[in-house]
C-alpha cells in the first residue's frame, strides 16, 4: 500500500485527493491545519439562515463545461450571472466596466465619439484589458484608458496588494478586463454557476471515500520531513510515495529564503435585522475607499432565501499577510512581482530535489489563479500524479 498525503483541503487538494482515490484505487491522508475543508472556499449558514463565504465570494466561472460536470457529481448547482457595481466619485459605476460605463464617467454627450472610436479600433474583441487602453495611439482612447486606470484601478490595486501597480505583475491587472459592449456579467464566461447548498456541502461529497481519511486541526509540518541528502521524504517516521503540498510553498522549506509576500483579509460583519437589501448589487468595489476593498451582501448569492432574516454586509480590508498575527495570519493571495517570482524559483529549485513532491494550487505554485482555472488545473494535474504512482 503507497503512503499518500494531501496537504490541504482546498478545491486543489480535495479534487486531487478524490481521484486518487476514486481512480486509483489508492488509500489517501488528507491534512488540513484549520477546523473545516473546503479551504478558502468554506461557507457556512450562520443563525439568520444566511450562507456566508467566510473568506471572500466564490463563483464557479469557465468556458469548460468539463468543469461543471465534475462538479456536479458531488453537488446540485444553479446558474448565477455574476454582477458588480463599483463605488467610484459617488456614484455606483458598472463592473465590468463597459460602454454604460463610459457614459456614466464621462457623460453622455463626451461618451457618442469614445464609444465610436472604441468600436472601430477593437472591433470583433469582446474585452480588452485596460493597460491597453492606457497605451492606444489615439489621444481618446488613452484619456480615457488613464481616468479609468487612475480612478479605478490604480487605488484598488494599492489597497488590496500594498505596492503600485507598477509592480504587480501584470496578469493581476488583466484579470478583469473592460468590456466593449455593454455585458454586466463580472466575467465573460459560458457557464456560471453557484452550488446550491454551498461549498462546503460540496466539498464534503468530494471527501466522501472509504479511502479518504481527512484530518482537521492538524498541521502537517511538523509531521513531515524532508531529507534533502537522499530526496526522501517522510511522514510521522514513515516514508511518502507521493505528497501533495497545496500550502505556501516557502513554509514547507521553513522560510529558508525569506517570506515570499501573500495578501491576507482582515472581514467585517454587519448585520441589519430590518433590511432585506442594503447594497444595489450583491459585490460593490471600492476602490477610493479609505481601507477596504469592497463589500458583500450574501443572501444575495443565495437560491434559496426564504428562510433568511435581515441581510449580512461583509466589508473586506486587505492586509500585509504574517503567520503570527493575530489578524492576517491566512494567505489569500501572492503578491506576484519580479522580486516575488525569483524568490519563488529559488524554492522551486529545492522541489526538484524531491521526486516524490507534487505542488499545486495558488499558494504552492505561487501564482493567482481564479477559481475555474484551479479547478481545471487540479484535474489536469492528476495526470502527473498518476503516473508518478503507476
Amino acid at each position: 500500500m503507497k503512503k499518500i498525503i494531501v496537504v490541504g483541503a482546498g478545491f486543489s487538494g480535495s479534487i486531487l485527493a478524490r481521484k486518487i482515490a476514486q481512480d486509483l484505487g489508492h488509500r489517501v491522508i488528507v491534512m488540513e491545519r484549520r477546523a473545516h475543508i473546503g479551504g478558502n472556499a468554506y461557507d457556512e449558514t450562520d443563525e439568520h439562515g444566511i450562507l456566508i463565504q467566510r473568506y471572500g465570494p466564490h463563483f464557479l466561472n469557465t468556458n469548460h463545461y468539463d468543469v461543471i460536470r465534475f462538479l456536479k457529481q458531488y453537488s446540485p448547482l444553479h446558474a448565477h450571472n455574476t454582477k458588480l457595481l463599483s463605488f467610484i466619485d459617488g456614484q455606483y459605476i458598472q463592473l465590468p466596466f463597459n460602454f454604460l460605463s463610459v457614459q456614466q464617467l464621462i457623460g453622455a454627450e463626451k461618451a457618442e465619439p469614445l464609444l465610436a472610436k472604441l468600436r472601430e479600433a477593437f472591433y470583433g474583441r469582446d474585452r480588452v484589458p485596460v493597460l491597453e487602453l492606457v497605451d492606444h495611439s489615439d489621444a481618446d482612447i488613452s484619456s480615457y484608458g488613464t481616468l479609468l486606470f487612475e480612478k479605478a484601478y490604480r487605488t484598488y490595486t494599492s489597497k488590496m496588494w500594498g505596492i503600485q501597480p507598477e509592480k504587480i505583475d501584470k496578469y493581476v491587472l488583466e484579470r478583469v478586463p473592460m468590456a466593449m459592449n455593454y455585458d454586466e456579467r463580472y466575467l465573460n464566461k459560458d457557464f456560471q454557476y453557484l452550488p446550491t447548498e454551498g461549498f462546503t456541502k460540496l466539498f464534503e461529497k468530494m471527501l466522501d471515500h472509504p479511502n479518504i481519511e481527512v484530518r482537521l486541526n492538524t498541521d502537517a509540518l511538523p509531521l513531515l520531513c524532508l531529507e534533502e541528502e537522499t530526496g526522501s521524504i517522510f511522514f510521522e517516521g514513515e516514508k511518502v510515495d507521493c505528497l501533495i503540498y497545496t500550502g505556501a510553498i516557502d513554509e514547507l522549506f521553513g522560510w529558508k529564503y525569506g517570506l515570499l509576500p501573500y495578501r491576507s483579509l482582515d472581514i467585517r460583519y454587519e448585520y441589519d435585522a430590518e433590511s432585506s437589501s442594503v447594497l444595489p448589487s450583491e459585490i460593490i468595489s471600492y476602490p477610493q475607499a479609505d481601507g477596504y476593498t469592497r463589500k458583500t451582501e450574501y443572501h444575495k448569492l443565495m437560491a434559496d432565501t426564504s428562510q433568511v432574516v435581515g441581510s449580512i454586509v461583509a466589508t473586506e480590508y486587505p492586509l500585509q499577510y504574517d503567520p503570527n498575527a493575530e489578524i492576517g495570519n491566512i494567505p489569500y493571495y501572492p503578491v506576484m512581482t519580479e522580486e516575488s517570482n525569483q524568490l519563488y524559483r529559488r524554492y522551486l529549485d529545492d522541489v526538484k530535489k524531491y521526486k516524490d513532491l507534487f505542488l499545486c494550487g495558488r499558494l504552492a505554485e505561487f501564482k493567482y489563479y481564479n477559481m475555474d482555472i484551479c479547478i481545471e488545473h487540479a484535474i489536469a494535474y492528476f495526470e502527473q500524479v498518476k503516473a508518478h504512482l503507476e
